[in-house]
């Protein structure tokens, strides 16, 4: 009996020490699984800081210009600051852009529209609607559009006229991946960019839409070919800088390494966009072969804006012209023509109205401006027309308009002998003729070179062609 009651006790006790000793696991266990959860929450809290920092900075360090003594980052090369207490615009535009991606995504679960393909909010329905309806205008205003549909201009400008030609139905584009890939494309495109933005980007598609509808392109293009021009148009500037290709081969950025200095920036543009094609799948309804061909051609197209061969395509489309062999039946007659379209719906905007034009050239020269500005505080050789000090808005433009717009567009002209090419060509003399009188000095030498615009890019200056290498 004393036995057993000596093992119950030491039973008893063993058992208490038992439970103690899986009650302390179980605390120590408990202790240690917080003090995990807890170092998890402030691995993330820092986490998710360090994406916003990125997010704000944009490139990694190692993505940075790699010059040994001049760090720009292209991200915040243009910003300014906000004022504290101020939200971001740019967070404001998502949260519009959300309420839209809710609307269209009405459309997948059958809700009844009177417009099936319609994505604009009742906000924006007024105003942004009728201008889509004259979104052919030569006189289309896109800053005003950009402003009603709250800084989303290219998105819905874009994905307006793959509906308005029928693609989205014919490419059997999925809706959401479509409305992602563009939000995308709007989103690498820097907004602190005073020039080079979505809202150019926007500006570039919609004159390729006017010439896509001029008589001998409407008749002959096909709707692979339209797909191409309006998808090269919109992302032919994806992701630019703001500096131009010199600047990048001067301070020994990645990209003019990774290019070997040819192309820099058009090769960029082309990339980036093939990676957003691909990341958002948008051709996967469509057979592999052709969403490569899509691909290729595409580069080639965005390649072809690439300001320092421009006469090379020049004296080509003149020949062609000269010879009157052009055949748009034949399909790579069609590819460069569309290419020709795309470079001159890149440097239409001294043939816009004066209203339109002359915010575009404040805009592109405030871009060179600010350039020249970078790289006198860093003591690198001044860019030419980047300089403020030694050039104006006025020389700037009177020079890019002689050696460059006016020859491109008289051989457009002799192309496509129009209504549209004819008011291209009057507004681009009105504004000459404009900045000329603001620019008295530039006057004389500016008539010299009207003596034959079809043949003044002969000998182009580097100076001028510099000017057009940042804005393609």
């Amino acid at each position: 009996m004393i036995a057993f009651c000596c093992c119950c006790c030491v039973s008893f006790k063993t058992r208490i020490f038992f439970d103690s000793f899986e009650s302390c696991f179980y605390v120590i266990v408990i202790h240690s699984f917080g003090i995990l959860i807890g170092a998890c929450v402030i691995f993330k809290q820092l986490f998710s800081r360090d994406v916003r920092v990125r997010s704000q900075v944009g490139f990694e360090p190692e993505r940075r210009g790699s010059h040994p003594y001049l760090g720009v980052d292209f991200r915040t090369l243009h910003t300014r600051a906000e004022s504290a207490g101020t939200i971001p615009a740019r967070r404001i535009r998502r949260l519009f852009s959300f309420q839209r991606h809710l609307l269209s995504s009405r459309l997948l679960r059958g809700a009844p529209q009177l417009n099936p393909l319609h994505i604009l909010d009742e906000d924006y329905c007024g105003q942004a609607k009728c201008m889509l309806e004259r979104v052919g205008s030569w006189n289309f205003d896109i800053f005003l559009f950009d402003r009603l549909t709250n800084g989303n201009g290219l998105v819905f400008l874009t994905f307006n006229l793959l509906n308005q030609y029928g693609l989205i139905e014919l490419f059997q584009l999925d809706m959401v991946k479509l409305r992602r890939f563009l939000v995308l494309v709007q989103e690498d495109y820097h907004n602190q960019n005073p020039y080079h933005n979505a809202v150019h980007a926007a500006d570039v598609t919609q004159a390729m839409h006017c010439y896509l509808r001029e008589p001998k392109l409407a008749e002959s293009l096909t709707s692979f070919d339209i797909l191409l021009g309006l998808l090269a148009a919109a992302t032919h500037d994806l992701d630019h800088p703001g500096v131009n290709q010199p600047f990048l081969i001067k301070t020994n950025h990645y990209l003019a390494a990774l290019y070997r200095n040819t192309s820099v920036l058009e090769n960029h543009h082309w990339r980036s966009a093939v990676g957003l094609l691909r990341e958002t799948e948008l051709f996967s309804s469509l057979p592999a072969e052709d969403s490569l061909s899509i691909e290729r051609q595409l580069g080639s197209l965005i390649l072809a804006t690439d300001i320092s061969r421009q006469n090379e395509y020049l004296s080509r489309f003149r020949t062609h012209l000269d010879e009157n062999d052009l055949c748009l039946g034949n399909a790579s007659h069609r590819h460069f023509v569309l290419q020709m379209a795309l470079k001159c719906a890149d440097i239409c905007n001294p043939c816009r109205p004066w209203e339109l034009s002359k915010q575009w050239s404040e805009k592109v020269t405030e871009e060179f401006f600010h350039q020249g500005d970078i790289e006198k505080k860093h003591k690198l050789e001044i860019s030419p027309l980047c300089d403020s000090e030694a050039n104006t808005i006025a020389s700037v433009q009177i020079g890019f308009m002689t050696y460059v717009v006016e020859p491109l567009f008289a051989e457009w002209a002799r192309f496509s002998d129009t209504r549209l090419s004819q008011t291209m060509l009057g507004h681009l003399g009105l504004n000459k003729a404009s900045w000329s009188a603001m620019e008295p000095e530039a006057s004389g030498s500016s008539e010299e070179g009207e003596s034959e615009p079809g043949r003044a890019t002969e000998e182009p200056s580097s100076r001028v062609l510099s000017q057009g290498s940042q804005e393609s």
